[in-house]
């Protein structure tokens, strides 16, 4: 299993940022997806999640309004729109898959929200 993460940089606030995700090595339509991030001196928060076909999506609080998760189960692929971002979003960025029994993650991707 592989996920690899893109579309990370620096952005001013105010400003949106695509993530995405490719993977490989699992049937990934079958399965849900999560975006998580990790801020400096803080531990891994859950973001964002979308179902396997789509249809069920859920953010935390901070990011309703803001973020967007979508999916394309034709291209293995999922991802983040991030809009009207904010300083305290900047953070690593990452992917999770949960194949029953084993949880993979990506490499990261950071992403700095900064004037």
């Amino acid at each position: 299993v592989q996920l690899v993460e893109s579309g990370g940089g620096l952005v001013q606030p105010g400003g949106s940022l695509r993530l995405s995700c490719g993977a490989s090595g699992f049937t990934f339509s079958n399965y849900a997806m999560s975006w998580y991030r990790q801020a400096p001196g803080k531990g891994r928060e859950l973001v964002a999640s979308i179902t396997n076909a789509g249809g069920t999506t859920n953010y935390v609080d901070s990011v309703k309004g803001r973020f967007t998760i979508s999916r394309d189960n034709a291209k293995n692929t999922v991802y983040l729109q991030m809009n009207s971002l904010k300083s305290e979003d900047t953070a690593v960025y990452y992917c999770r898959a949960y194949v029953p029994g084993v949880v993979y993650w990506g490499q990261g991707t950071q992403v700095t929200v900064s004037s």
